[in-house]
């Protein structure tokens, strides 16, 4: 067997396994960016340990990619609780949310990702749960069903969501604490990257950091998955050291410009620009020009496209700003004039 094979069989996943978790932080100050959500945070645990109570329920919202889940693993860790995870769309029956409330002690959270997914059946449940932590269970079918209600322990429940429009207002009021989260700041893209360059042992320097972050739509993780792939790159190519000109290489091969945009994003951009004059133009002829879901061009695409201010929300549709013209590189075409109904 050449060296090559028996250091492809050799058994290192253990080790890979553990530096991709880690690179998840566990406490709060292990945490970059989000000042003011880490601080209100902080105040929520301290007042909770405190009183030896359960945390308050806690409904973080925002861009796919920001932390969400992060933080609800740093909330069991902060206050030493076991933490149940599980998503909206996971829980058909009210009898599997049941099933999970059951199973949880006092001060345990149940952490449901894309909340806004829950059925309406699953949410009547989840109420008294969190209200009045009781279970109320329909023993029987017609005349002779009755309710019966179980006490379940104080447990606090943490949800996630990318459209805190879709949470209905009754469940969205059951929850003691609501936090945004909003897009990194470079710096703190910076400081995220050379975390997780270090975590997983990679040789990189300050301009290879200032490189991927700047391309990483102050997401992290989009961040962390351009590191691995320009990690790569780089020991195939470069020697495993990765420089300004090796991450702008590797991430020209993988079609993400200097401004973090990908093949999706120019679609989008040059369907609205070249196909449609500029809009304004509606979601749904966007989405079917370029065979892309309504729902990734909304909740994954548009957000950064408006926040580098490339596309405008109007009442009529998305237009294109004269500042996606000059990053695509192409003029602006004058609105032809409409003629008149005959």
């Amino acid at each position: 067997m050449s060296e090559k094979d028996q250091r492809l069989v050799t058994p290192q996943k253990k080790n890979e396994d553990q530096k991709e978790t880690s690179i998840r932080p566990q406490r709060l100050a292990d945490m970059i960016g989000q000042k003011r959500v880490k601080e209100n945070l902080a105040i929520l645990i301290e007042a909770a340990l405190t009183r030896q109570e359960a945390l308050d329920h806690v409904l973080f919202y925002g861009p796919p990619g920001l932390g969400k889940t992060t933080f609800a693993h740093i909330l069991a860790h902060e206050m030493n609780v076991h933490i149940t995870i599980t998503s909206g769309p996971a829980i058909e029956h009210g009898g599997d949310l049941a099933a999970i409330l059951t199973n949880l002690k006092a001060g345990d959270i149940l952490f449901i990702d894309e909340i806004h997914r829950l059925g309406r059946a699953v949410e009547e449940i989840l109420y008294p749960a969190m209200e009045d932590f009781a279970l109320d269970i329909v023993i029987g079918k017609g005349p002779a069903a009755r309710s019966i209600r179980l006490d379940l322990p104080h447990i606090s429940v943490v949800g996630a969501t990318t459209r805190l429009a879709l949470v209905t207002s009754p469940l969205r009021a059951r929850f003691g604490a609501v936090h945004r989260l909003d897009y990194y700041s470079t710096p703190a893209m910076e400081a995220i990257i050379q975390r997780a360059a270090s975590v997983l042992a990679t040789d990189i320097d300050p301009d290879g950091i200032a490189e991927i972050a700047c391309r990483s739509r102050g997401t992290p993780r989009v961040a962390l998955r351009l590191l691995r792939r320009v990690r790569d790159y780089a020991l195939v190519r470069a020697d495993g050291n990765i420089t300004r000109s090796v991450a702008a290489d590797a991430l020209t091969l993988l079609d993400i410009d200097e401004m973090g945009l990908d093949d999706a994003d120019r679609k989008v951009l040059c369907a609205v620009t070249e196909k449609f004059g500029g809009g304004p133009v509606g979601l749904q002829t966007i989405a079917a020009s370029i065979s892309e879901e309504p729902d990734t061009i909304m909740d994954v695409i548009e957000p950064y496209l408006i926040q580098l201010g490339f596309l405008e929300r109007t009442s009529q549709g998305r237009v294109a700003t004269q500042r996606a013209y000059d990053h695509l590189g192409i003029e602006q075409k004058q609105p032809q004039p409409r003629l008149p109904d005959l």
